[in-house]
């Protein structure tokens, strides 16, 4: 296939750009390389993915129409359009929400514009769980009422689904929506928890646990969401939406744990009250995504995580 791929420097972005251009197909990479969290780890990213003759980059930003097209004028009519840029993190949500309301809901409606005007033959765009807020009803499926939102970032993502629709209602635009749950893996975000808790083992500074420790996580490995966006691709549905999680919940105790047992260093801890905007719970129903993406999701943090610490200590020569 021909995929535009919006988001490719970053981190479920590049990981999905790689696994598509490793079996064969061709990819437009767009990127902004802003500078929330670290370029330079953007850019060592981006040149992996350069090194493959069948991938292009387009520099831009996704909430400047005119900037967008510049990529979209490089694909067909009939191609298809993974669009994983946006704002991410909840509390960052809290601290910048023009940014989040610009990116996520305006630089999405620049993509669905684009793409009904392109005749594209599907789009699959990330969610994410935090449109569940904080239910208590577990595990979460994708049936669940999501109007009562915790935070503007799941306020965003719920928007899009909702643009989405209208996409599809009006103009019929096939488009997949896959909820994302707490994903983890080498290449990760500097402000993810694993990331953010390797630092502080590592600098022999405090873990800041929140939650007094008793949150809980359906944590995900990146090879398995990426596998789920490539069959959403593959299988173009003309509207879904799609839980993708690990499908059982782990203490974050436990994933703390297994950072120290693949660091080999134990890290001092404070228990913390819960942040703003977090929920205490995430516990994904991928009973959907199996029947109809054949999504099966293999990595058990007791192998993910020594995968994310293996990349860690290279990359930083630990």
């Amino acid at each position: 296939m021909n995929i535009l791929l919006t988001g490719s420097a970053g981190f479920i972005g590049f990981h999905t750009a790689k696994a598509l251009l490793e079996r064969g197909d061709t990819v437009i990479g767009f990127d902004n390389f802003n500078e929330y969290y670290d370029p330079t780890l953007k850019a060592k990213r981006n040149e992996i993915l350069e090194q493959h003759k069948n991938f292009s980059l387009i520099r831009g930003d996704i909430a400047v129409k005119t900037e967008l097209k510049k990529a979209f004028d490089l694909i067909e009519n009939g191609d298809m359009v993974c669009h994983l840029a946006a704002q991410a993190g909840v509390r960052h949500s809290i601290d910048n929400p023009e940014i989040f309301l610009r990116d996520n809901i305006l630089g999405f409606g620049n993509v669905l514009e684009l793409c009904k005007t392109k005749k594209v033959k599907g789009l699959i765009y990330a969610s994410s769980s935090s449109v569940y807020g904080d239910s208590k009803e577990f595990p979460l499926h994708e049936e669940l009422n999501t109007d009562y939102q915790v935070s503007l970032y799941g306020t965003t993502k719920k928007t899009n689904e909702l643009q989405a629709h209208v996409e599809h209602a009006l103009f019929g635009l096939h488009s997949t929506g896959l909820r994302f749950f707490t994903v983890y893996g080498p290449w990760g975000r500097p402000d993810m928890a694993l990331f953010l808790f390797a630092n502080w083992i590592m600098n022999n500074q405090p873990l800041q646990i929140f939650g007094q420790g008793q949150m809980q996580r359906d944590f995900t490995y990146v090879d398995d969401i990426v596998a789920g966006i490539i069959a959403s691709l593959d299988k173009n549905y003309p509207y879904e939406i799609f839980n993708l999680g690990a499908g059982h919940t782990e203490e974050l105790m436990s994933y703390v744990s297994a950072l120290e047992k693949a660091l080999g260093k134990e890290g001092k801890k404070d228990f913390l009250p819960m942040q703003q905007g977090d929920v205490v719970k995430t516990s994904a129903d991928i009973s959907r995504a199996q029947k109809m993406l054949g999504f099966s999701p293999k990595t058990r943090i007791s192998e993910g995580v020594p995968q994310f610490v293996q990349w860690y200590k290279e990359y930083y020569n630990f």
